[in-house]
């Protein structure tokens, strides 16, 4: 069934760009697709025609599904499990559950109810798997062959980390690492550390790290970590660790496996090790999302290229739209609201075409200068693709 809201959307914009004169592209009907994989069970509130699905544990958000509005609805976001989400009764009272905070001089236990009277604040950010643009490494990585949609503008209110440890009496000695562990149930029989979720970020992302009860002003959905889930602005989606269940401050990184070999920029060919860098925090990214390529008929004339834009741990400053692969750039426009330094922009340019073919590409800069790279960095895994030349779309207008 169609997303009425979704549905709304498109008629309101569709009719926005035809009174402007911009209506020069129209994505194909949804009758045109071929049909796709079911939602998974504990999905199914998802909306089926704006995501893909690749497996029961991982779902994308098609390109061009994604809106003109900043924030992404919860049921367009996608979904990436290291592991079975654990029973949903773990959501049955969410104030009930529980987590284990150590590190601190007072170390203790607290509900999620007593985590609501030590303090609030909301944060509007990019979600990202790192594996984002996964599909467009040439050696064909294992993993999901995630292309723009392993992503999306998300808010998020809790507590902030810094006062619960705050509260607790502080940083404990020789602190250098924030360290959290994931709720799943662990499979029997199996050595422990070699599936849990349970990730080590430097101690600074503290500073603006939350646990968070609520996504885009709803309780935190089973599915994307609730009833409880740890919030790291601008670092990767592996590190925002899903019902969490223990933070700890720690003086070492964990010797988990997903930490010590895995999510590492190892080079094709080998094995990850700790010797490697770690994905952990996003650089400066943007990409193209109508006309998306996938099938738009597109017509000569007055158009308009909207797209998102972000600065990963910074801000984005501003980004630059080019129509033939790169040989000139013009800057493109920031549209609606400035949510801060971890949210996304929505940017337009208008550009007149006649007819023929034309490779479309987007290239932000952040607020400290960093420009999106023309090349990916080559890794077995096809981690952190911020590539503007891979995000490219190619047009054909007519």
């Amino acid at each position: 069934m169609e997303n009425p809201r979704r549905r709304q959307l498109l008629a309101g914009s569709v009719g926005a760009l035809a009174a402007a004169g911009l209506s020069g592209w129209s994505s194909k009907s949804l009758a045109e697709e071929a049909k796709p994989k079911p939602l998974p069970v504990y999905v199914n509130w998802k909306d089926a025609d704006d995501v893909i699905v690749h497996s029961s544990s991982t779902l994308e958000t098609r390109r061009e599904a994604f809106g003109t509005s900043v924030i992404t609805p919860a049921d367009q976001l996608y979904i990436r499990n290291n592991l079975p989400a654990p029973d949903a009764s773990i959501v049955a009272d969410r104030d009930a559950w529980q987590i284990a905070l150590e590190g601190v001089k007072n170390p203790r236990s607290l509900t999620v109810g007593e985590l609501k009277s030590m303090g609030l604040e909301t944060v509007a950010m990019v979600l990202q798997c790192s594996g984002n643009g996964r599909g467009f490494f040439p050696h064909k990585p294992s993993g999901t062959p995630w292309t723009v949609g392993a992503a999306g503008c998300t808010i998020w209110s809790g507590v902030p980390v810094r006062a619960v440890v705050e509260a607790l009496g502080g940083v404990g000695e020789g602190v250098r690492f924030m360290t959290g562990t994931g709720g799943e149930k662990l499979p029997d029989g199996i050595d422990p550390k070699t599936v849990i979720v349970e990730r080590s970020i430097p101690l600074q992302a503290m500073n603006q790290a939350l646990l968070a009860w609520e996504m885009n002003g709803e309780p935190v959905p089973m599915a994307h970590g609730g009833p409880l889930r740890l919030i790291v602005p601008g670092y990767y989606g592996v590190n925002h660790i899903k019902y969490i269940k223990r933070l700890a401050l720690t003086a070492e990184e964990t010797d988990a496996k997903i930490q010590k070999t895995g999510y590492r920029m190892s080079p094709i060919g080998e094995k990850g090790n700790p010797s490697q860098p770690s994905v952990l925090a996003m650089t400066v990214k943007s990409w193209i999302n109508h006309p998306s390529g996938a099938g738009d008929s597109v017509r000569a004339g007055l158009m308009q290229i909207d797209g998102v834009a972000f600065g990963g741990i910074n801000g984005v400053k501003g980004v630059e739209v080019s129509w033939d692969g790169g040989k000139a750039w013009k800057e493109a426009t920031f549209v609606g609201p400035d949510m801060g330094r971890y949210a996304w922009r929505q940017f337009v340019f208008p550009v007149k075409l006649k007819a023929g073919t034309y490779r479309f590409a987007s290239r932000a800069t952040d607020s400290q200068g960093n420009v999106q790279p023309e090349a990916r960095v080559e890794n077995a895994s096809g981690y952190s693709n911020t590539s503007w030349h891979d995000h490219a779309v190619e047009i054909v207008v007519s």
